[in-house]
C-alpha cells in the first residue's frame, strides 16, 4: 500500500480516542463498528487527571467536558455507621494541573464521535460492521474479517489493526485463542441515575459500605440553577456466592429497583437515605463485575489490542475509560516515533502491557476500595475514630500507591512531559525488515 492505514475494530471510546489521535497526527484510518447506530449508552465514568491532560491535547477541554459532566472536587470512603475512613481533595483542588471529571458515558461517547466527525468525516466509521477476526498477509500487512449486519462478509487490508472492541474481543480471541473464559468474582452491580442535591463538596465520589457491600455515587452533571439538583450516579454492590455460568459472558440488563433496594433498606443516615436514593432513580441496570486474565502480550505482528480488549478491569479504580484514553495516546506516540509500523506496536506493548496488566489485578482486588476491606476486617465496617483503626500514614500509603500504579500520582504526572508534542506529525517510515 503507497500510503499507511489503520484498521480499527470498535467505535467505543477507546476507538474513537485511537481515530482522534491518528486524524490529530496524519494518520489514515477506518473505524469498523458493530452496531447500527450509535447512542449515549451507559450512566456514569470517571475520567482521571491523566486521561484529561491528555483530552486537552486532542482539543476536547472543559467547555466541551462540562457539557457531558463535571469536574470531581473529592474522593471519599465511609464505613457503615457513616464515619469518614478516608476522604481527600481530587483534581485541581489535589494539585494536579489538569481536573478529574464526572461524566456520563453515553454523553461522553458521543461527545466524541460529533468531535471525530466535524475534524475526519463521516466516512471515517463504518457502522454494522463488526471485525470477527484477521490474517496475516506476506507483504507484512493484516487482513481484518468483517461481518456487516446483513449478514455479508467483507475483507479488509491495512497496515495494522487495532483492536478497540471491548472485553468480548473477537481480535483478542483470535491472538489469544486458549485465553480463560471471562473472570467474575461474586459482585452484583446495580447502576442507575437519580435527581438530587449533590452533598459534601458538590462534586463528590463516595464509596459507602464494605467489599461485600457497598454504594457508590457521585453527580456528572452541574446542578441546575433553578432546582440545584444534579444527576447523581449510583452503584449498588453485593458479593454473593459465585453461581458459575450464571455471569459467564457478562451483560447489562434493565430491572426493576425493587429487585434489589432490600439490601439496602437500612442505610440511612442524616446526610444520606439510601432507599429513597435507589427508589426515586429513573434507570437501573444489572450487570456483573468481571474482568479478564491478564495475557501475556497485546501484540501480535501488525495487530494490537487497546481498551478493555486488551484489559479489561473491575472498575473499582475508576480507571477503565481513562486508560483506554492513555492507550490510544500511547500508539499515536509510538508511531510518531517508530511509523506505522510492528515496531510502534511493540513499543506500546512493551511499555503498557506488563504494568496494566498488574493494575488488572490490583483492581481485582478491590483496588483503592480495598481500604474498606481493611476496616471490615478490623471493626467490622463500625467506628467512631478511624485512627485507630487504620493509622493516618497506613491510609494514605494504600491510596498513594494505587495512583502511582494508576499512572496519576500528582506530581508524577505534573512533571511528566506530554506523551504527543503540539503540532506533531507523522514521519514516513517503513518497516526494516519488509523494505
Amino acid at each position: 500500500m503507497s500510503e499507511p492505514h489503520v484498521i480499527i475494530a470498535g467505535g467505543g471510546i477507546g476507538g474513537l480516542a485511537t481515530a482522534l489521535t491518528l486524524q490529530q497526527i496524519g494518520v489514515k484510518f477506518t473505524v469498523f463498528e458493530a452496531v447500527r447506530e450509535l447512542a449515549p449508552l451507559g450512566v456514569g465514568i470517571n475520567i482521571q487527571p491523566n486521561a484529561v491532560r491528555e483530552l486537552g491535547d486532542l482539543g476536547i477541554g472543559p467547555e466541551a467536558l462540562d457539557t457531558v459532566g463535571l469536574p470531581a472536587r473529592e474522593w471519599a470512603l465511609v464505613g457503615l455507621n457513616g464515619n469518614d475512613v478516608y476522604s481527600e481533595p481530587r483534581g485541581l483542588q489535589a494539585g494536579y494541573r489538569w481536573p478529574q471529571y464526572a461524566v456520563h458515558r453515553g454523553r461522553f461517547h458521543m461527545l466524541l464521535h460529533r468531535i471525530l466527525m466535524e475534524r475526519a468525516g463521516a466516512g471515517v466509521i463504518r457502522l454494522g460492521h463488526k471485525v470477527t477476526g484477521y490474517e496475516h498477509n506476506g507483504d507484512g500487512t493484516v487482513t481484518a474479517l468483517i461481518q456487516r449486519a446483513d449478514g455479508t462478509l467483507l475483507r479488509e487490508t491495512g497496515t495494522l489493526l487495532i483492536a478497540a472492541d471491548g472485553i468480548h474481543s473477537a481480535v483478542r480471541a483470535t491472538m489469544h485463542p486458549g485465553q480463560p473464559p471471562i473472570h467474575w468474582g461474586g459482585a452484583i452491580m446495580w447502576r442507575g441515575t437519580t435527581l438530587g442535591k449533590p452533598i459534601r463538596s458538590g462534586a463528590s465520589f463516595v464509596g459507602l459500605g464494605t467489599h461485600r457491600q457497598r454504594v457508590v455515587f457521585y453527580p456528572i452533571s452541574h446542578p441546575d440553577p433553578q432546582t440545584g439538583l444534579a444527576t447523581i450516579n449510583w452503584i449498588a454492590e453485593v458479593t454473593v456466592d459465585k453461581d458459575e455460568g450464571r455471569y459467564g459472558n457478562g451483560w447489562f440488563r434493565p430491572v426493576k429497583v425493587e429487585d434489589f433496594a432490600h439490601h439496602f433498606a437500612d442505610w440511612t443516615y442524616d446526610w444520606l437515605d439510601v432507599p429513597d436514593l435507589l427508589r426515586r432513580s429513573d434507570v437501573a441496570y444489572e450487570n456483573p463485575m468481571i474482568d479478564r486474565d491478564p495475557i501475556p502480550t497485546w501484540q501480535d505482528g501488525p495487530v494490537a489490542l487497546m481498551g478493555d480488549a486488551a484489559h479489561a478491569m473491575y472498575p473499582t479504580g475508576s480507571n477503565g475509560a481513562s486508560q483506554a484514553i492513555m492507550d490510544a495516546r500511547q500508539l499515536g506516540a509510538a508511531m510518531l516515533e517508530h511509523g506505522v509500523t510492528q515496531a510502534a506496536l511493540r513499543a506500546y506493548d512493551q511499555k503498557f502491557c506488563g504494568p496494566i496488566s498488574e493494575l488488572v489485578l490490583r483492581n481485582r482486588g478491590a483496588g483503592p476500595f480495598g481500604l474498606l476491606n481493611i476496616v471490615d476486617e478490623r471493626c467490622g465496617g463500625e467506628f467512631d475514630n478511624i485512627d485507630d483503626v487504620v493509622p493516618p500514614e497506613e491510609r494514605n500509603a494504600f491510596v498513594a500507591g494505587y495512583k502511582s500504579a494508576a499512572g496519576f500520582a500528582v506530581e508524577q504526572l505534573n512533571n511528566a512531559p506530554p506523551t504527543i508534542v503540539p503540532h506533531a506529525r507523522l514521519r514516513r517510515i517503513v518497516e526494516p525488515d519488509l523494505i
